[in-house]
């Protein structure tokens, strides 16, 4: 312990972790962020009934009979408006589709927006029904509740990749350049440290807050939604320290030559909210187009949130996530080599 406590890496390791945890941002967007996204993603798409669509009908000949229809249907909300008040609430969002009567029904909606497609379907269905269509074989309908078919589990391991990728990439970066623009760096280059060492003690830095992390947030999705946990705790928790780490790596590399806070911030935005669009946190990031999904399956936030949603939704052994993490692994590696190459002490 001795020996242990007289290396450099040690001490390096230890001013990082009290720099960090002296930082009340740094803590509320590394703990309270995630939380607060999850619970209220969780809430905002969590099983409901039937799903009510809002409807707008034109005022025109024989739009009062068309709204005691739609009126009927308990998934449906008809509203009877002008045309110009129909256009307005359309192009607002506070419809998904408007309905024009006459002779043929025509219906007016954004085929790009998911509302306005189930909105139509409905509508016709509501319509057809009342002009006396009968469906040639019936259809029964059985809801998804169970654990790890709902948005919430697929939410929640792509809140805990960002969380890493945040933590780790906003942790490294930030203090280096923090340290680069208080002319730390020219004093600690003089030291018998070596350079390795010092950029790895950023990285050890942030794996003492990553168990934390992840456990404060998995154990917020089974309390409160029952996310489910169907791999082993070992696998989550390698999984999220080779993340980590990196990460930590990329960080390394945007901050190698960066001199000023107002740089590094826009840097480490420009490498993390493509992923945070395009690595499945979201939302699953095949409805990107064919051409993209090459690029979006090499971004290691992409593979990293695969690999997790691979072992919590799938019970999937480590061994099965590998050609993930050679992905995650690749980019961490790559990017610490590169850094510690062209890394600048002023």
């Amino acid at each position: 312990m001795n020996s242990l406590r007289s290396r450099p890496l040690f001490h390096l390791t230890l001013w990082r972790v009290r720099e960090f945890t002296r930082e009340p941002e740094a803590l509320f967007w590394v703990f309270v962020f995630p939380v607060a996204l999850a619970l209220a993603l969780g809430l905002a798409f969590k099983n409901r009934g039937e799903a009510v669509v809002q409807v707008a009908v034109e005022d025109a000949p024989g739009a009062v009979e068309l709204m005691a229809v739609l009126d009927s249907a308990p998934n449906v909300a008809p509203v009877l408006v002008d045309s110009v008040e129909a256009g307005r609430r359309l192009r607002t969002g506070r419809v998904a589709l408007v309905v024009h009567p006459g002779s043929s029904l025509v219906f007016s909606y954004d085929s790009t927006r998911q509302e306005s497609l189930l909105a139509r379907l409905i509508t016709d269905r509501v319509i057809q029904e009342a002009g006396g269509r009968h469906d040639v074989r019936a259809i029964r309908e059985r809801r998804i509740t169970e654990p790890g078919t709902r948005y919430i589990d697929f939410l929640l391991p792509g809140l805990i990749g960002m969380g890493i990728m945040g933590t780790s990439m906003w942790g490294v970066g930030f203090g280096i350049v923090k340290t680069r623009k208080e002319r730390l760096l020219k004093r600690l280059v003089a030291s018998p440290m070596r350079r390795h060492e010092f950029m790895i003690s950023f990285m050890l830095s942030r794996l003492l807050f990553l168990g934390l992390e992840v456990a404060v947030l998995l154990g917020f999705g089974a309390l409160v939604f029952g996310v489910p946990v169907r791999g082993s705790l070992f696998s989550i928790v390698t999984i999220s320290v080779l993340g980590a780490l990196a990460f930590a790596g990329v960080g390394l590399l945007v901050a190698s030559r960066t001199r000023t806070i107002e740089g590094i911030s826009g840097l480490l935005n420009v490498v993390m909210v493509p992923m945070w669009i395009c690595s499945g946190v979201f939302f699953a990031y095949s409805n990107f187009p064919e051409v993209m999904q090459p690029f979006l399956l090499a971004l290691p936030l992409t593979a990293l949130n695969d690999a997790l949603r691979a072992v919590m939704l799938d019970g999937a052994t480590f061994a099965a996530t590998s050609p993930l993490l050679g992905i995650v692994l690749a980019w961490g590696v790559g990017s610490f080599l590169v850094a510690l190459r062209i890394f600048r002490w002023s």
